[in-house]
């Protein structure tokens, strides 16, 4: 896997999950909009600590700075 998400987009989505787990935690967002919301964090969480999101595979995205030589 290439690494196809940057630090800024890291940042976002590190800030977004604990948005959103702030929501469910407080009881802000229940039931089942709440349980996606947590999923959807925990997609946020992974993908920031990987480095690596599927969806922009897919779509030929990156937001890691490209490298020069």
């Amino acid at each position: 896997m290439k690494s196809n998400v940057g630090n800024t987009d890291k940042a976002v989505r590190i800030s977004i999950a604990v948005l959103l787990a702030a929501l469910y935690f407080t009881g802000t967002i229940t039931g089942v909009l709440g349980v996606i919301a947590l999923v959807v964090a925990g997609v946020f969480v992974l993908t920031s600590l990987v480095g690596f999101c599927p969806l922009y595979a897919i779509f030929g995205m990156s937001t890691c700075p490209r490298k020069t030589k």
